[in-house]
């Protein structure tokens, strides 16, 4: 009965049947590396991983288990992950879960499942998105398989990855998914720098830097982004005077990436970001993952530009807080003022 009756038990036991079959599809990749039937392209990347995982440990980041392992999920997506904002306010629906707390998100294994709950809420005037996901962390709670829809064919996405997912190992800010996500977006990158640059690959050490120079630019565009549509939601206006300054917003925004955004990536192309409408749901998704990055690059300056010791020095800094603005506030005091009026990239 209960089971008929309820969404949540419903999503819960098909999340737990999932993640029973990822664990039991695993297969150890250092078994899969030796193993003469596996493709060498394939062989190329897992020992990639095994490489990357090593080095995370040599870094003082926990990588435990992850990653020492790999599952065929047997489809191209693994999940979809839903996001959902009112159409006048740059402010996420939430859920919240043990252990993390409360997230802006709800990912969903069972594509019709997803669609419902976004046409839902939908159906509440919101704005929502649903976007694929690759991969996922259980923050080192299980022994988090590669998954095959995360084995990127880019070294340098695939070693940032495994940086990534083992840097949320390393530090959890619960119900700080913002701060957790840009923290662990800025050790993926520079993270995987010095692992190019120690095995003297200076081709994708550059690489990684590059993008990590381009998501300091996109983190600044959608700062600018929000703090417009911001100034336009707090005016109190009709929802056509909304729809009016919305449009206008994704003028402005369209310019900026075909101008001086644009102008400032180093790896990254415009591509479809141009074609996209204003979203609040979507925003919100896109900042998770650029949220003040311009902090963690000064602390990584502070920190002699080393990982190591950045990373270290971080997690005894946030110690015991909990959400993001707390984090965050800590960070910004611990770093000082700005001395000039120019970020660091």
């Amino acid at each position: 009965m209960g089971y008929a009756a309820s969404a949540d038990v419903r999503y819960l036991t098909r999340a737990g049947v999932e993640e029973a079959r990822i664990l039991r599809n695993r297969r150890p990749i250092a078994e899969l590396v030796a193993d003469p039937t596996t493709p060498d392209t394939t062989r190329a990347r897992l020992r990639l991983v095994l490489e990357s995982r090593d080095f995370a440990a040599r870094l003082g980041l926990e990588a435990k288990q992850t990653y020492t392992a790999f599952s065929d999920i047997g489809r191209d997506t693994l999940l979809l992950v839903l996001s959902a904002a009112p159409r006048d306010c740059i402010c996420a629906v939430t859920w919240w879960y043990p252990v993390v707390g409360r997230i802006p998100y709800k990912g969903f294994f069972d594509v019709g499942m997803a669609q419902r709950a976004a046409d839902a809420l939908a159906a509440e005037g919101r704005d929502v998105h649903l976007r694929p996901a690759g991969a996922f962390s259980t923050l080192g709670w299980f022994n988090d398989p590669l998954l095959s829809t995360a084995l990127y064919p880019d070294s340098v996405e695939l070693a940032a990855l495994v940086f990534h997912e083992i840097a949320h190992n390393t530090l959890w800010v619960p119900s700080g998914v913002p701060f957790n996500e840009s923290y662990a977006q800025y050790v993926g990158y520079h993270a995987a720098e010095a692992f190019f640059l120690a095995r003297g690959d200076t081709l994708l050490a550059r690489r990684a830097a590059d993008r990590w120079h381009d998501e300091t630019v996109l983190g600044d565009y959608y700062a600018a982004l929000v703090a417009r549509l911001d100034s336009l939601y707090g005016l109190g206006l009709d929802s056509a005077a909304v729809d009016s300054g919305r449009a206008a917003a994704s003028r402005w925004a369209l310019a900026q990436l075909q101008g001086p955004v644009g102008k400032r990536f180093r790896s990254y192309r415009v591509g479809r970001l141009t074609a996209r409408p204003i979203n609040n749901a979507r925003l919100i998704g896109v900042l998770l993952y650029r949220s003040e990055l311009d902090l963690f690059a000064r602390w990584h300056a502070r920190h002699g530009n080393d990982v190591a010791r950045s990373v270290a020095a971080l997690s005894a800094l946030v110690e015991g807080t909990r959400g993001q603005d707390s984090a965050f506030a800590r960070l910004r005091a611990a770093l000082g003022p700005v001395a000039d009026a120019s970020k660091s990239e």
